[in-house]
Parts: C-alpha cells; structure tokens; sequence
C-alpha cells in the first residue's frame, strides 16, 4: 500500500537521472513521468542529472536529445542540467574521506578471477543473479597490482546490513556483506563507479526523493550504506513499476527498446501513466494533461 505519512514535504527535491547512452524509450519515460509527478504533486523541485560517469557507453549527442524529448512532454527541470563527467572532483572527494575512514581498500581481481574465486568455492550463479564478491584482496594484494577501489561491507567484524522502507514495495532489508559483497567504488578503467557517483550527486543537490524503476530497488541498501559512512541525509524511495520487453525482462536498449517518439507527446504520456497505475486522463494538450496526471498522482501517493 502507499506510504501516506507525510502528505506534503517542505523542500522537496527530486531527480531524473537518465544515462546518455541512446535517447528515451518507453521505459525511462515511466520513470521521468513518476518522478516529475511525484515532485509537482508535492510542491517540490524537478532536476534533471546526466549520468554519464559511464564514458564508454556514452553516444554523442544523446543528452541534448534526451532533453529535447522530455521538453515534448512538457517535462521541463527547474535548474539546468548536472552532468556527473564534471564531477569527479566531488567523487575524489568523498573517496578521501572514506580512505581517511578506513573502510575502503584497492583490489586487484579481474571479474574471471572474482567468478572463479566463486566456483571454487561453490557458489554458482544465473545470468542475472548478483555476484558476491569473496573478499579476496581484504586482506592485501600481495603484491599484485591495484586495479579498483572497493568499500568493505565488514567493520570491525560487524556486517552491514541495512533497513530501508519503500513507499510502494514496503519494508526491505538487506544484509550488503553477505547478498552484495564489497563492492567497487572506483573502476579498473579509471572511471567512477554508478554506486559512489549517485550517492555523491543526491547528497551534494539535497534530494529528498528519489523516484526511479523498481529494478534499482537491489542498489538502495548499498547506497544507505554509503550515505551513512559519508554522513549524508537518506532520501526517501519510491520504485515504481517496469515495462517489460518481449523477453518478459526490463525494455532496454538492449532487448530492443525503440526511441520514444515524441512528435505527438500525448500517447507515450499515456501509456507511461498506464504502467504507473494511474487513470485514464482525457485532457487532449499535454499541459491539461499533466495537470490532471498530477492530481490524479496526489490522490494515489499523498
């Protein structure tokens, strides 16, 4: 059931942060359609973050287009836009701080290595499953060359396990030692990993609220993790539903996602509105519609 607790939030703050790897598709627009909502109906703000941390996969020209296209649906940021490749000296920064914590350490596993470490010991895993990582490089590198940064998930013997509510999914509990493992913070490749880097971001804009697809549920318990180890405010989260593509797993880019065309904005409003559970809405200008999507949203989630 919702979370009504705290109907309107002061200072509301909340983000779309989609990855410029291609323009939006049918999917990505539920969640900037949700977010957007979730921030009007509360009298907040709406940002709007470029998450492109991740260079390699990165296509030119995809941020300004992603842009333009949430323009169309009438889905306008009340700041320009953040882009995380300009960021990384607040990223550096943070990874000071937690160097001066302790609770980070260098690795040199290679993912075949990580994987074999695993079958070694037994553990086998499916296609999507998450992969444990078994510590191996907690104890030192043995003079192997450092690859990655990773954050322990263990302190002083005390494993990280962290509660979190969601205002859709409900309650959620997670222990990161034992289901995620220390994960990596900073890459082999030299780049920021997405945990520190959005951690980093919501904290620095003063998200009060993050709205995002149910499939970054799993990352939450890590990002409080981090968010308490940095000592930065815990948002709070709502997961909204997917739209799964003909492989019956999340649309992507990948599983043959097509871009969303918003020539006539309306009917991929819709359908967004559709995958979120709200009404049908008859307004015919995208402006009406919004209006009454945001009503319609109040009366569900406020």
């Amino acid at each position: 059931m919702p979370d009504r607790s705290s109907p309107r939030r002061p200072g509301y703050i909340g983000r779309f942060a989609p990855s410029p790897t291609g323009p939006l598709h049918a999917g990505s627009l539920v969640a900037a359609l949700a977010s957007w909502l979730d921030a009007r109906a509360h009298g907040g703000q709406w940002l709007v973050r470029i998450e492109d941390v991740d260079t390699p996969r990165c296509v030119p020209g995809a941020d300004e287009l992603i842009l333009r296209q949430l323009a169309r649906c009438g889905l306008f940021p009340d700041a320009p836009p953040v882009y995380q490749s300009q960021r990384s000296d607040h990223y550096g920064a943070a990874m000071a701080r937690l160097k001066a914590l302790g609770v980070v350490y260098p690795c040199a596993c290679t993912r075949r290595e990580v994987e074999e470490a695993l079958v070694a010991l037994g553990v086998l895993g499916g296609r999507f499953e998450e992969r444990v990582y078994p510590g191996t490089c907690r104890g030192g590198l043995h003079d192997r060359p450092a690859r990655a940064m990773r954050l322990l998930t263990v302190c002083g013997g005390i494993e990280a396990v962290v509660s979190w509510h969601d205002r859709r999914l409900g309650p959620h509990r997670q222990n990161v030692a034992r289901e995620v493992g220390d994960f990596v913070l900073h890459r082999a490749d030299g780049l920021w990993a997405y945990q520190l880097a959005v951690v980093v971001d919501d904290g620095d804009q003063g998200v009060t609220d993050v709205v995002r697809g149910e499939d970054l549920a799993d990352n939450t318990a890590r990002q409080i993790h981090l968010q308490r180890l940095l000592a930065l405010p815990e948002p709070r989260y709502l997961h909204v539903p997917l739209v799964m593509g003909a492989d019956g797993h999340k649309l992507s880019k990948q599983n043959g996602a097509a871009p969303l065309d918003t020539r006539d904005p309306l009917p991929a409003l819709r359908d967004a509105a559709r995958t979120l559970g709200l009404p049908l809405l008859q307004p015919t200008l995208v402006p009406d519609w919004l209006q009454a999507a945001t009503l319609a949203w109040s009366q569900m989630w406020l």
